[in-house]
């Protein structure tokens, strides 16, 4: 009789994307790895050929979990760009290592930044379709001017730099579509 698998890909899995949300992508070592998922380095290379391809597997699991953030995400406001980008910051906030792993790193495993943000969705698309119908003349250009914005004050909370709370958040987000709607 075949001795039964203890460690599944989705015990190691599990283990690695809890390892990054605590300590980062960088911090996720095949030892460091074992000793977290109760098991020797050897069923880890049983599952996966090497560390990239876990990488891929746990990037791919962060990002949809940043899909379910924003789905489950308090949709207060009607001003386009602003539920995504306050979602965005709060992702940023409390999910730090995670946000560095999916937007702030050159190696997204075959997906541009966009296609993430974007999610299976169109998370994007919708809020450029929400400006289009508000008559912003140039709603991917008004994407990018809120997304300047939006990213740096994201990456500012991931470093601690960002003191504004939610209120002063949507209000900043508000006031900035008004005023590049305005040009």
């Amino acid at each position: 009789m075949a001795r039964k698998e203890s460690i599944t890909i989705q015990n190691i899995l599990d283990a690695a994307f809890e390892m990054t949300r605590e300590e980062g992508f960088e911090a996720v070592t095949a030892r460091k790895l074992a000793a977290k998922a109760g098991c020797s380095t050897q069923p880890i290379f049983r599952v996966y050929k090497n560390m990239e391809e876990l990488g891929a597997d746990l990037f791919a699991r962060a990002v949809e979990y940043f899909e379910t953030f924003y789905k489950e995400h308090e949709k207060s406001c009607t001003t386009p760009f602003v539920n995504l980008g306050m979602a965005y910051v709060e992702f940023a906030w409390k999910e730090t290592n995670l946000f560095r792993l999916l937007f702030l790193q050159t190696e997204r495993y075959g997906k541009s930044f966009y296609e993430i943000l974007n999610g299976k969705e169109g998370f994007v698309v919708k809020e450029i379709s929400k400006a289009k119908e508000e008559g912003c003349k140039d709603p991917s250009g008004m994407f990018i001017q809120m997304w300047m914005l939006i990213h740096g004050a994201a990456c500012m909370a991931t470093t601690g730099d960002y003191d504004l709370g939610r209120e002063e958040t949507i209000a900043t987000l508000e006031g900035a579509y008004q005023a590049f709607k305005a040009k």
